[in-house]
């Protein structure tokens, strides 16, 4: 009898900070294609499973971006963290139009399960990331599938908040850095949802953090980071309207805002330490 082959294929392994760096591939049933995924496997787990933190991308975005750019592998050792970094959108679908704009389509799949055709068939990041990675990651990596935290960055932290809101039975923390944190009001949302989800505006809130805070969906204390520098900040991002749906539900939330910094990788490799200890001290508990 022969064992049957792992859904995870390692394309490559690299040391780090004491941990394994590894890029994954994988057939995915869900967005009928290969995918990519970037893991970090702290030395720790070698010992046994360790709690994880999913880090959802933003636009333009693959798995390798905050793989190579924020610097959480050093923290992620520290605080024996698996950190799982899945990539934004199904690759080489060939739909029509799919590369034609940088913030839609490829590198743009806003985690949502899109509706309308031709991209209902393959644009299902949601039920990808919440159900089939999850499930695969639970499988075949040394995680505990109960004590996993989520963070993101843009399109990501929107991806983070909405999925944590939505699932707090699998995410037991939540935070985001510069979220897209009212998409059903800005222009990136908008393109997005119209495209995937139709012309009806009220299943737009179905993906929409601010909305669902609004709707009644709770969580613990959520973490964002937000610079004020960022030049996408007042029209795209609105945090300052996911906070007064936070006080005014009396949800827990930390939003921290700093000068002179921007939307760049800069900003997130500056805090993406705290980011994994506030998730590492949830996890724990």
């Amino acid at each position: 009898m022969t064992n049957a082959k792992p859904s995870f294929e390692v394309v490559s392994e690299t040391l780090c900070f004491g941990g394994r760096q590894q890029i994954l591939t994988h057939p995915s049933d869900t967005l009928g294609c290969d995918m990519k995924l970037a893991a970090f496997l702290p030395s720790a787990s070698e010992k046994g499973k360790r709690p994880v933190v999913w880090f959802l991308s933003g636009l333009t975005c693959s798995e390798q971006n905050v793989t190579t750019k924020a610097g959480f592998q050093r923290y992620a050792e520290q605080l024996g963290l698996v950190v799982i970094c899945p990539d934004t959108s199904p690759r080489g679908i060939g739909i029509e139009g799919e590369d034609d704009d940088w913030d839609f389509g490829t590198g743009a799949g806003f985690y949502v399960d899109a509706t309308q055709s031709p991209w209902s068939a393959n644009y299902r990041m949601y039920t990808y990331v919440t159900q089939e990675l999850r499930e695969l990651a639970a499988a075949e990596l040394p995680i505990h599938a109960e004590t996993m935290g989520v963070t993101g960055h843009s399109m990501g932290g929107h991806g983070a908040l909405v999925m944590g809101l939505k699932n707090p039975q699998h995410y037991r923390s939540i935070s985001a850095f510069a979220p897209i944190a009212q998409p059903t009001t800005v222009p990136w949302g908008k393109k997005a949802f119209r495209n995937y989800l139709g012309d009806d505006e009220k299943t737009w809130a179905e993906y929409d953090a601010t909305a669902l805070i609004n709707a009644g969906a709770r969580s613990g204390e959520i973490l964002i980071d937000q610079g004020l520098a960022d030049n996408f900040l007042a029209e795209q991002l609105r945090p300052e309207a996911l906070e007064r749906a936070c006080e005014d539900a009396g949800q827990p939330l930390t939003l921290r805002k700093h000068e002179g910094y921007d939307h760049s990788y800069h900003f997130v490799s500056t805090f993406i330490g705290d980011h994994l200890a506030f998730h590492a001290q949830r996890l724990a508990a």
